[in-house]
């Protein structure tokens, strides 16, 4: 029987975030707004995914975009998250239950150009660590952007590439990649060919000559291998995305089909 005008089936109504997340990801777009440690961007990932879609969050750190897009993938998509650093690993898995984002999975892993061993390199200034910095060493140019700082750790970590992610996890479908792994993201990209081939992502990529340099290559570099793709750059402002580069956080649209 048809349903009466201005009604909508059950069955066609997105299912709800659990409340906590709902909350969480609230927050974090109001931190957008005003804080300096939520990165703008978070208020435009409501305009590439939507409910039931399917997202990698690579350096999710302490999962400012994994929370922000689990609430917009709702329990019909899902959201794996790649951290590399132990305890942000723990710290994810926590988050998680807390407040009972089923749809993410954490990955401790790094990803780079090609699986196997790898090493991060994680500095620290004073007896702080400094998480976000850390980056992976195997086959840099030295220390790059991080000489500022005195101290350095080094952990093992096991690498793999983002192809290969993605065919072990058998994902039907893959809506966005954002990645933020100081300077490593051309290699990342090198390791997902087949992945940006078949699926057509958006990418949301973090991109600083000061740190890719010490992976011998550059803004330029990236952008022109994305553009040979099809992929077009955009970055965020208030009234939306717009076309061109300006600032270090750079969304590459995914080509038409």
């Amino acid at each position: 029987m048809p349903l009466p005008a201005g009604f909508v089936s059950v069955q066609d109504v997105p299912p709800r975030s659990p409340r906590r997340l709902s909350a969480l990801a609230a927050a974090l777009r109001a931190g957008a707004r005003r804080a300096p440690f939520v990165e703008d961007e978070v208020l435009g990932l409501d305009t590439l995914i939507g409910p039931g879609a399917v997202c990698i969050d690579v350096g999710a750190e302490f999962g400012l975009y994994t929370w922000s897009l689990a609430d917009l993938v709702g329990s019909a998509g899902a959201v794996h998250a790649v951290e590399p650093q132990p305890d942000l690993g723990r710290l994810l898995r926590f988050g998680r239950g807390l407040v009972g984002a089923r749809n993410v999975t954490v990955h401790r892993l790094a990803l780079g150009d090609a699986p196997g061993a790898g090493h991060l390199s994680q500095p620290s200034r004073g007896f702080v660590r400094v998480r976000g910095r850390t980056f992976l060493a195997d086959g840099t140019s030295g220390l790059g952007s991080n000489a500022e700082f005195r101290r350095h750790r080094s952990i093992a970590v096991r690498v793999d590439t983002l192809d290969d992610l993605v065919r072990r996890l058998r994902l039907p479908r893959l809506d966005l990649v954002k990645a933020d792994v100081e300077g490593a993201e051309d290699r990342l990209l090198a390791g997902a060919g087949a992945t940006l081939e078949r699926f057509r992502p958006h990418l949301l990529l973090e991109l600083e000559d000061r740190h890719l340099e010490r992976f011998d290559t550059s803004v330029d570099v990236v952008v022109e291998r994305l553009k040979d793709l099809g992929y077009t750059p955009s970055h965020w402002e208030p009234d939306g995305w717009q076309p061109g580069i300006l600032g270090r956080n750079v969304l590459f649209r995914a080509p038409a089909a």
